[in-house]
């Protein structure tokens, strides 16, 4: 009778990730019928699902970031709005008003689009502060006060909201509390030629179909919740959390920075290395899970010393040049 041979480097999995890693295979297979490329903006959408967290996605105008948005909601069966924010939008066009109804001689609430499980919010930085800060309470208490009563939001709810970092006349830069209410800033870069090229011949290939009849559902309400429930199980060592720790307090004492990120940060890097290491086939978190979300939780909460940011020094940079001079635990 033969041994089996075990691979040394197997272990066994004490969190069942099996369905959880078949889902996301399954929204890759479906945005992949559409999405050519930006491998890494469709990673951070889908773990900021998991984690159950608002994303900010900015990059100049035609490199998908509306459609990709759209198409990742189409992958789930829930509900989903787009607002479009321009200059003239009032914070009632987003939450709703109370209108008076003739027959019961009563006011009546109702609902804005933002009532919804997956809101896009096109161009957020079109809209004026006012507007902007309609957000806030929606965005992190998932409710919404009006008139004083309280509105919950059904679960999920998460947010992606759009942005062009080239044009600014027109546009009203979010604040630095409404950027850190945003899990992820996801930076989208051009596709190379052979991407681009790829993306032509597509195009030539569909005609007139619409790209959204292409993509198929294949998670609901209730798996998002399993799964984001099964995120918060993936375990994580103390010498990690410290390592966490250690990189975002770097954040407030680094020469190059005028602001620091908050605890709220620590909690983001958390919380999305759990989900990476967790759609990587992983119940555990490692280094490296840490460094790959870590300048998408870091770079938009964080600011550059005016001298830094003269000379060219990104917010991405700096976080890495923190991950590269910090000890990585063992």
């Amino acid at each position: 009778m033969e041994e089996s041979q075990e691979n040394p480097l197997a272990f066994n999995s004490r969190i069942d990730l099996k369905n959880l890693e078949e889902a996301v295979q399954n929204i890759k297979t479906e945005l992949g019928k559409v999405i050519v490329g930006q491998h890494d903006m469709l990673e951070m959408l889908i773990i900021s699902i998991l984690s159950d967290g608002h994303s900010l996605i900015e990059g100049v105008p035609g490199v998908a970031k509306t459609i990709t948005a759209k198409l990742l909601a189409r992958t789930m069966d829930v509900d989903f709005s787009r607002i479009q924010f321009t200059p003239d939008l009032m914070p009632s066009d987003i939450l709703g008003t109370s209108i008076f109804n003739v027959k019961t001689s009563e006011f009546e609430f109702k609902k804005g689009p933002i009532f919804s499980n997956i809101v896009l919010i096109d161009e957020i930085n079109r809209a004026p502060a006012k507007t902007q800060a309609a957000l806030f309470e929606v965005m992190e208490e998932r409710q919404i006060t009006i008139d004083g009563e309280k509105f919950k939001m059904p679960p999920p709810f998460l947010v992606f909201a759009t942005q062009n970092p080239v044009e600014q006349e027109g546009t009203y830069a979010l604040p630095e509390a409404q950027l850190d209410r945003f899990l992820f800033k996801i930076n989208v870069p051009y596709p190379n030629v052979e991407e681009e090229l790829i993306i032509l011949e597509n195009e030539h290939k569909r005609e007139n179909k619409n790209v959204l009849d292409t993509i198929q559902p294949v998670l609901t309400a209730a798996q998002i919740a399993e799964y984001q429930d099964t995120i918060r199980k993936i375990i994580i060592e103390n010498n990690l959390l410290k390592y966490i720790a250690s990189i975002v307090d770097n954040t407030r004492n680094n020469p190059n920075l005028f602001l620091g990120a908050s605890p709220r940060a620590s909690l983001a890097i958390m919380n999305t290395s759990k989900a990476m290491a967790a759609i990587n086939g992983r119940d555990f978190v490692t280094p490296d899970d840490i460094k790959k979300v870590a300048s998408a939780v870091l770079s938009h909460r964080i600011i550059l010393t005016p001298e830094r940011e003269m000379e060219g020094l990104t917010p991405s940079k700096v976080v890495q040049q923190i991950i590269e001079t910090l000890e990585v635990p063992r």
